[in-house]
């Protein structure tokens, strides 16, 4: 098996820069970056049903930036000013600095989790005891629900923005050695754009537990992903075309 082309599943880097590129020069492979998926947001009158009145809270839980991106949306689409008491508890310093983009972040109440996981703020949650908490999420999220709920942690989920399969047009082939997915919902993108597919000596790729799952739902076979001691996808995908330039 040779590897000459491989797909990988997100956004094309704005900055031009990439561990996948370096991957590119050291193996002499062509790299695509192709997103199965997009997100869009609800709008202002789907959010409305379902009845979460976003004045209600206190606090706000955020796990990603698009997270920050569309609720500070769906504030302005439903005519909603933020106050400057609204505290912001995010599962990492980088997300936490993305709030610059919305908000004067040193007169803002802003708490992170120094482990870059949402278990990070329990503390803080504890400590914040009286605080109504709400958080942003894709209608296809990994729920943080098992933490919060186990640490007894009352919070609201809401959904803002949904995640949908990207349609390829006629003309484009699956003409990849590698494909590389990053969520379930790029998996179920695959099989939607592609019903005919066969893996034949396609290598496949997925990262996290919920990924790899969709994966082999799909009746397709797994040939990369990350471990305890390969903890990227980029250093996973070397580790595998470094084993097959020495067969």
């Amino acid at each position: 098996m040779k590897i000459r082309k491989i797909l990988i599943s997100q956004p094309k880097p704005a900055t031009g820069k990439s561990p996948y590129y370096d991957l590119q020069d050291k193996y002499g492979v062509e790299v695509v970056f192709r997103p199965f998926v997009k997100v869009e947001g609800l709008t202002a009158r789907e959010f409305r049903q379902s009845r979460i009145q976003i004045p209600d809270y206190s606090a706000i839980i955020f796990t990603s930036r698009t997270a920050i991106d569309h609720f500070f949306r769906m504030c302005e689409e439903t005519r909603y000013k933020v106050p400057e008491t609204l505290k912001y508890f995010c599962i990492s310093e980088t997300i936490a600095l993305y709030l610059q983009k919305y908000t004067v972040y040193r007169k803002r109440k802003i708490f992170f989790s120094e482990t870059g996981k949402i278990d990070g703020l329990i503390p803080m949650f504890h400590k914040h005891c009286k605080e109504t908490y709400l958080m942003p999420v894709s209608d296809a999220h990994d729920s943080k629900a098992s933490v919060l709920d186990t640490n007894n942690i009352k919070y609201t989920e809401a959904i803002m923005y949904r995640t949908v399969s990207n349609d390829f047009t006629p003309e484009e082939k699956m003409d990849y050695d590698m494909l590389i997915f990053f969520s379930p919902a790029g998996v179920k993108s695959l099989v939607s754009n592609f019903p005919d597919f066969e893996q034949g000596d396609i290598a496949i790729g997925g990262l996290g537990a919920a990924t790899l799952k969709a994966i082999e739902e799909a009746g397709l076979r797994i040939d990369v992903q990350t471990s305890p001691d390969v903890t990227s996808m980029s250093a996973a995908v070397d580790l595998y075309l470094k084993k097959l330039t020495k067969k």
